[in-house]
């Protein structure tokens, strides 16, 4: 029982010393300069880009059979992104409600490569 706790700690140690060297080879291969966080949540440069009008236009529709609405799309304010298994997207959407100019944060998880779209959740903002 003895050697089997040892070789779980020698593991454990290997594993944490593996750990620490791989994150400094990460950080000296970008030359110390500051990236975006793997996991994180990164700015969108163009919220006019195509690409973020045709996302921003899936949580009006969404929202708009699940509660009945007539919204209609106006603009991207501004959105930020993040990699996971896909990209979540979180953006400020402007649209029109009968008149009225509002604004809605949305978040659209996406996976294009099989073609899945999800709205997490959309709120008046």
């Amino acid at each position: 029982m003895a050697l089997n706790s040892r070789s779980v700690s020698l593991t454990l140690f290997s594993l944490t010393v593996a750990t620490v060297l791989f994150s400094n080879a990460v950080a000296a291969l970008s030359g110390g300069q500051e990236g975006p966080i793997v996991g994180g949540w990164s700015s969108i440069k163009d919220p006019n880009a195509p690409q973020v009008v045709e996302i921003a236009k899936f949580p009006i529709d969404a929202h708009n059979k699940e509660a009945k609405t007539n919204l209609k799309f106006e603009s991207v304010i501004k959105g930020e992104s993040q990699v996971v298994a896909g990209v979540n997207y979180k953006l400020v959407i402007a649209a029109e409600d009968g008149g009225a100019g509002n604004k809605y944060e949305a978040v659209v998880y996406d996976r294009p490569w099989d073609k899945f779209r999800q709205l997490t959740s959309f709120k008046q903002v």
